[in-house]
């Protein structure tokens, strides 16, 4: 009897170890649910009051074990135009990383949080700044963009995976 009271007991200590391991592991990486290819839209917002709607096409590589994300994202209103590439690595919750802006000849470096389906970034370079928000769930997604120093002050996005 006191062999099989030990048994269990040393059973449920391994299970709860287990258990708590488990829980204390990284976090998985925001980025798998990203992977393919999106479209859709959105508005692009200006200092002056004015509103654009954008057409968008996002292509979005995870690589590695789901902690490597290469993104293209090209935009266009009337008035804008955009080609964003960017190369981002998740590490236990943090992001960092380089973007580009083909049109605008611009670049560089991406800092910010993950947690589940939600990232918060920041993007920096030598003539611009911006505060980044990307939400992915299932096959919808939301994107949040608000430049500092640009007479361009908020964009947002609603793309659906394709």
């Amino acid at each position: 009897m006191y062999g099989s009271n030990l048994t269990r007991a040393a059973l449920l200590l391994a299970s709860l170890s287990l258990t708590a391991s488990a829980a204390m592991a990284a976090p998985a990486s925001p980025f798998t649910a990203m992977a393919g290819t999106w479209s859709g839209g959105g508005v692009l917002s200006t200092s002056d009051g004015q509103r654009e709607q954008l057409r968008c096409r996002a292509s979005y590589d995870v690589a590695g074990r789901g902690d490597q994300l290469q993104l293209n994202l090209r935009c266009a209103s009337q008035s804008y135009n955009f080609d964003l590439a960017s190369e981002v690595e998740y590490r236990g919750g943090a992001i960092s990383g380089s973007w580009s802006e083909a049109s605008r000849n611009a670049s560089g470096t991406l800092t910010g949080r993950a947690a589940g389906d939600h990232v918060d970034a920041a993007a920096r370079g030598d003539n611009f700044s911006a505060h980044l928000s990307l939400t992915t769930r299932g096959g919808k997604q939301t994107v949040s963009i608000q430049p500092q120093g640009t007479n361009v002050t908020s964009v947002s996005l609603a793309l659906s995976r394709r």
